[in-house]
């Protein structure tokens, strides 16, 4: 009768975490490039103030550009369109809408999209704004 070699042979049951790490620190740092790309948006400067109320809720966003470019969210628009638009996107008019305005356009374009809206029955509109930073005040 053969007899079997007792040879004892530890099997291999740990996980080699080595390569799950690697992985999900690539996929941390691609994160952490790509988040601030898709929040922004479209690029604006809006102006800078001392007073700045924190923003706490979730509102349409209406965007003027450096082109004086008009924008509903993501979504470039004629102001002629931004009122109705608005308003089938909105549940209510006194919701209201953010402008988000570029510090070079001229105020005559900036009082264009004001008087837009305003005609469209929408009267709650807030202006968005960066707060002065102290490097900036110096300068």
């Amino acid at each position: 009768m053969p007899q079997l070699s007792k040879s004892t042979q530890s099997s291999l049951s740990e996980i080699n975490m080595v390569p799950f790490v690697d992985v999900v620190l690539v996929l941390l740092i691609i994160f952490m490039i790509t988040a601030p790309i898709l929040q922004s948006g479209i690029e604006v400067d809006v102006p800078k103030t001392r007073t700045v109320k924190e923003i706490n809720q979730e509102r349409l966003v209406v965007t003027v550009d450096k082109a004086q470019r008009i924008y509903l969210g993501n979504e470039p628009i004629n102001i002629h369109q931004l009122g109705s638009r608005i308003h089938a996107q909105l549940k209510n008019t006194q919701e209201g809408v953010f402008l988000r305005c570029d510090e070079t356009v001229p105020f005559g374009s900036f009082a264009a999209v004001v008087d837009a809206l305003r005609q469209s029955g929408i009267n709650n509109i807030s202006i968005v704004t960066e707060p002065i930073t102290n490097r900036a005040s110096t300068q």
